[in-house]
């Protein structure tokens, strides 16, 4: 997966986790809807100042919107599916999966 498609999902998902459609999020950080269409499918490589903007909509901070993407083919980086899967949630799951995910561990342990 490339890192324009990874961003592309994050934005995507944090736009949804708002209720937000692409049109207002477009408004909100000054650029075309179709921009955002664009980002989120991976098909536009956007510039740093974009995505800033984007961000800053959002209310996410430019390293949270990049943290955890590497470079290693997402298929074969496990963590890295699990962080992406945990994102598209909403908040309120993330925490119940987390949660959950830590029972589990410390079960495991036991």
């Amino acid at each position: 997966m490339s890192i324009a498609k990874i961003i592309g999902d994050r934005i995507r998902a944090y736009r949804n986790q708002k209720g937000w459609s692409q049109e207002y999020l477009a408004e909100k950080a000054d650029v075309h809807h179709t921009y955002i269409g664009q980002l989120e499918r991976g098909e536009k490589n956007a510039t740093i100042e974009s995505i800033s903007k984007i961000a800053g909509a959002l209310g996410v901070s430019l390293s949270r919107l990049f943290e955890n993407i590497s470079i290693e083919q997402q298929e074969d980086n496990l963590p890295a599916q699990c962080y992406a899967l945990l994102q598209e949630q909403p908040v309120n799951d993330q925490k119940a999966l987390a949660e959950i995910l830590a029972a589990l561990i410390q079960y495991k342990k036991a």
